[in-house]
């Protein structure tokens, strides 16, 4: 346990040390906001995909190829 607080004294003390705390902060403030926002994030994922299934449904599948399929000639697609 002590080498663990001499390692961590060591590394505050450290400028390269700083560096690399900082970014942890600032993962650790990214990770907390996602927890936070964790069910509205969910949500807005959920909705954007509902909408773009939405829109491939009311496109249908006149547009789409098999493979293999050769393009319409009189078609600019």
């Amino acid at each position: 346990m002590n080498a663990v607080v001499q390692k961590t004294k060591k590394l505050w003390k450290d400028e390269d040390g700083l560096g690399t705390l900082e970014i942890l902060l600032i993962l650790a403030v990214l990770v907390a906001i996602a927890i936070v926002f964790r069910k509205w994030i969910i949500e807005w994922v959920n909705e954007l995909f509902g909408n773009a299934q939405d829109e491939m449904d009311k496109k249908g599948t006149e547009d789409i190829l098999e493979p293999g399929e050769p393009r319409d000639p009189g078609t600019d697609k």
